[in-house]
């Protein structure tokens, strides 16, 4: 369900618009969409109707993945605005005139930043949260914003995927009956059906690296502090994170370049000015030569294909040069991290949450969670599919001044990057990996999610710690990821082995916007099959 009065300006807007009939936009990379704006190929004017049309074909109509949430109306006038800057002979920098969709939990100047809540339809707050500001000083242009599980997925354990009260269910582009993943669903099935050069979503825990794996994407969940967090709709200052999701590691990587730094607003990020750099000029086809890299068999073992997708990865990574270390050893204190884990997200998302709905404007009556909680009771749309259990449990916590959050936080982050740091040590590697996770799952409405395997995401999440994945391939049809991760600030080292592994495995597969996997091949003969009569 789109935001339609946004949406309709925008196209409106559009008819009026120059066109480019002949220019692809489908898969293109960003150096290549500037290469074609600098040559004259193509205008920013022209790629922002270019990414409306698609999205209108794509998003809208034919197989409806419903990704796009809202669409800023201004889009075509900024993008006109850089291309007069171009002619003028000034040119930002790599994403000058490029269109980026943002996730809705991010806000932007020119659209409500809903969290997918009908709570917060009126959230207009008129500001550019930094991580945006940055965009836009880099010369990208804001096409608009993507569908989410409302609330980042913290609003129940029973929650379904990529479904939120104001857009709908946003469905899988490689098997619409598939999901796809995490609380930035539609920022990846919207990058991996080209409906925007790059989509920004944010990770707690798995919220970006998930779904990017799924989707066929390369996300990277940075360092937390490296991006800043201030007018992001939270969970855990702890935790969260905002991060790229695009279909190459380059374009990931100029968009990090853009959106890191410091951000008085938001203490967490005093480092980053220190630590940024730019990530396009540290990536190297030959940056896995001799390095060694520990494979972390206790985050392995989810699926046969998944599997077997990750041993030809480690033979992509041993031909690339490095020497693989075996880690088979499970750390004892997991299953401790995780609960602790629970026990900070629910206390911050008491804190922070109440802190942010003090900034919303007049228009938005919940003020804070108790509020919230009492206006889903109040609206059978919010609840018709899942609860508020976790929000319960949340308004019921102490928040942060709670002496059982106070101690978890103590622990859990420290013992997670402890875990992580004698990995790294003990092993004597320059980085870890793993399967990001299984393929995706049927979207069950009743259920709710059903994941494959337990993921790779909470070890560097719970550290706040830089975690990368990058496609590996198809698993039956649908794309699985492989995770690189390793100590804080180490983005440009992790992202220049992403880069060496997917020169190399080439592994990224367009979607096919399949109705569903069943009876594709491999598959039909075996379903077709039947086992022997016996007397």
């Amino acid at each position: 369900m789109r935001i339609w009065f946004a949406a309709l300006l925008a196209f409106s807007l559009s008819a009026c618009a120059p066109r480019a009939p002949s220019y692809d936009i489908e898969e293109k990379p960003i150096a290549q969409l500037q290469a074609d704006m600098a040559s004259g190929a193509v205008t920013s004017e022209q790629l922002v109707q270019a990414y409306l049309a698609r999205i209108a074909a794509i998003d809208d109509a034919g197989p409806a993945i419903n990704a796009v949430l809202s669409l800023n109306p201004q889009a075509l006038e900024q993008a006109r605005t850089l291309d007069a800057e171009r002619a003028a002979g000034r040119v930002r920098g790599p994403l000058h005139g490029i269109p980026i969709l943002l996730k809705d939990n991010i806000e932007s100047a020119e659209n409500a930043t809903t969290a997918g809540s009908l709570a917060l339809i009126n959230n207009t707050t008129g500001r550019d949260a930094p991580l945006v500001a940055r965009l836009r000083e880099a010369g990208a242009v804001i096409l608009g914003k993507t569908n989410l599980s409302e609330w980042a997925n913290i609003r129940s354990g029973a929650s379904t995927s990529g479904w939120s009260a104001v857009g709908g269910l946003t469905r899988n582009p490689y098997a619409l009956d598939r999901n796809p993943c995490g609380s930035s669903s539609g920022s990846g099935a919207a990058a991996a059906a080209s409906l925007a050069a790059i989509t920004i979503g944010t990770e707690t825990d798995g919220s970006i690296v998930c779904p990017s794996s799924i989707n066929g994407l390369v996300g990277i969940k940075p360092t937390v502090g490296l991006v800043s967090r201030t007018h992001v709709i939270p969970i855990s200052h702890t935790q969260d994170t905002a991060g790229p999701m695009g279909r190459s590691v380059a374009d990931v990587a100029a968009v990090l370049t853009a959106i890191a730094g410091s951000d008085p607003a938001d203490p967490a990020t005093a480092e980053a000015d220190a630590r940024r750099t730019d990530y396009t000029a540290a990536l190297d086809a030959n940056a896995l030569q001799g390095k060694r890299i520990g494979v972390v068999r206790f985050m392995a073992g989810f699926h046969r294909d998944t599997d077997a997708r990750f041993t030809e990865a480690l033979a992509v990574l041993r031909a690339a040069g490095a020497e693989l270390v075996e880690i088979t050893t499970t750390p004892p204190n997991l299953q401790a991290i995780g609960a602790d884990e629970f026990t900070i997200l629910l206390a911050e998302l008491k804190t922070d949450l109440d802190a942010y709905l003090a900034t919303t404007p007049p228009s938005v009556t919940t003020r804070t969670l108790a509020d919230v909680i009492a206006f889903n009771e109040a609206t059978p749309a919010e609840v018709v599919l899942f609860g508020q259990e976790f929000f319960v449990q949340a308004q019921a916590t102490g928040g942060t001044s709670d002496p059982a959050y106070l101690a978890a936080r103590a622990r859990a982050p420290r013992m997670a990057a402890a875990t992580l740091d004698a990995l790294m040590r003990d092993h004597r590697v320059d980085a870890l990996v793993a399967p990001t996770l299984g393929p995706a799952w049927t979207t069950d409405i009743i259920i709710g999610d059903h994941f494959v395997g337990g993921g790779s995401s909470s070890l560097p999440a719970v550290a706040g710690y830089p975690h990368i994945t990058v496609p590996m391939g198809l698993a039956g049809q649908l794309p699985v990821g492989l995770s690189i991760f390793g100590e804080a600030w180490s983005e440009a080292k992790l992202l220049s082995f992403a880069y060496a592994y997917e020169q190399r495995a080439q592994a990224r597969v367009a979607p096919t916007y399949a109705p569903t996997i069943e009876g594709l091949a491999p598959f039909a003969d075996a379903l077709r099959q039947r086992p022997a009569t016996t007397n």
